[in-house]
């Protein structure tokens, strides 16, 4: 038996190679001569780093950076075997959880960092980068990562204004006589799993600002400013970033990087596969394993589950997703190919301890999800 397992991580709990180990263990805890090929993915966000690395292989580079609000910390980016691909992950810079819960304000944030590990890559002489723009603690349009890379920001008397997107509603002017001119040159592909503008109601500010401590009145003094640096970009450059698909990802990153980067954005799950040659490994396995924390309508925007389960379907592989918590309204996803869904919380049970005893969890209920097909396979052939 052929076997792929093939998770995304569980946020807050587990990574993806983590995730991937357990399910492997309760795996081989059935059937121990199991061909089980571990592939952790990522669908643009947390992990993409580890899963782009592991699946083509290459090499992690540390450099100090800063984080959402200033402060100097160790970051990495990943270069893969080429030598001149790197892989940027927004969150290991410009992330939420790199910041405690009372820390947490949009209005502040800035993703200066993020353009910090760009201008790394850069210096590492890398011609094509992959940005994750997945779990940003920013609402600041992209517009520290800008900084980074040499741009300016001003006001009506010329000075520049602070960091943050509650300060972009003084924007004026944008600056680009200093930007690093290695990025006209560089391919930039933007990898993430939303298709949201930058401001309006289905907005960057409204849709994800509330998750990143912003209140009411931070949030529509944040989708003002926002409307405010696309207004600029549109009046200065000519070009429409309010309204178009992705520019509102990562807090309004896409928007940046569409604008000053000529970022190409794609769905970062349909990428990560295509990278890690998912396709090929696909054919003559027999059952694929995947998952993710949390199963519900959000997934079916391009996560990790629907992207593997797409594939599979395909070539007519089963596919069964295990998750820490499965919502309502699960329909949709079995006609996308998933054969079913397991939660691995059988009973009640505290938060606190779900996440601790997540592996043993996941290994339970693979071991146990295995057993069912092995008898089921022993009543056929009798």
């Amino acid at each position: 038996m052929k076997i792929i397992v093939a998770p995304d991580s569980f946020k807050d709990c587990l990574s993806a190679k983590e995730v991937s180990a357990s399910i492997t263990k309760g795996i081989r805890q059935v059937y121990p001569e199991a061909i089980i090929l571990e592939i952790p993915l990522s669908d643009g966000g947390e992990g993409l780093i580890d899963a782009l690395l592991d699946g083509i292989s290459g090499t992690v580079l540390t450099v100090p950076v800063l984080d959402p609000l200033g402060r100097t910390i160790r970051s990495e980016f990943g270069v893969l075997k080429d030598g001149k691909t790197a892989i940027i992950e927004l969150a290991r810079a410009s992330g939420l959880e790199l910041l405690k819960e009372k820390e947490r304000n949009p209005l502040l944030t800035s993703t200066y960092g993020t353009g910090q590990l760009i201008k790394a890559a850069l210096d590492h002489g890398c011609e094509k980068i992959i940005v994750g723009l997945g779990g940003s603690a920013t609402n600041d349009g992209g517009t520290g990562m800008l900084k980074a890379l040499g741009a300016r920001f001003l006001d009506v008397r010329g000075e520049e204004v602070g960091d943050g997107g509650g300060q972009l509603e003084n924007l004026e002017r944008i600056d680009l006589s200093n930007f690093d001119t290695r990025i006209g040159d560089c391919e930039v592909v933007v990898a993430c799993d939303v298709s949201n503008p930058l401001a309006g109601p289905n907005g960057a500010s409204f849709i994800y600002g509330a998750q990143k401590g912003g209140d009411e009145r931070s949030l529509e003094l944040l989708d003002n400013s926002l409307y405010k640096y696309g207004s600029v970009i549109r009046d200065q450059f000519n070009i429409d970033v309010v309204n178009k698909e992705g520019a509102g990802a990562a807090g309004g990153t896409g928007a940046a990087l569409l604008a000053f980067m000529n970022g190409k954005i794609v769905n970062g799950i349909d990428l990560v596969l295509q990278m890690v040659s998912m396709e090929q490994h696909l054919n003559n396995t027999d059952l694929v394993v995947t998952g993710e924390g949390k199963i519900d309508l959000q997934t079916l925007n391009g996560k990790t589950v629907v992207g593997v389960s797409k594939m599979a379907k395909k070539h007519q592989v089963p596919v069964i997703v295990l998750a820490g918590k499965v919502g309502d309204h699960m329909n949709a996803i079995f006609e996308l190919g998933v054969t079913a869904v397991f939660p691995i919380v059988d009973g009640p049970i505290a938060l606190e301890e779900a996440l601790k005893k997540a592996p043993q969890l996941l290994e339970r209920t693979a071991r146990n999800i295995m057993n069912t097909i092995k008898e089921f396979k022993v009543k056929d052939r009798q």
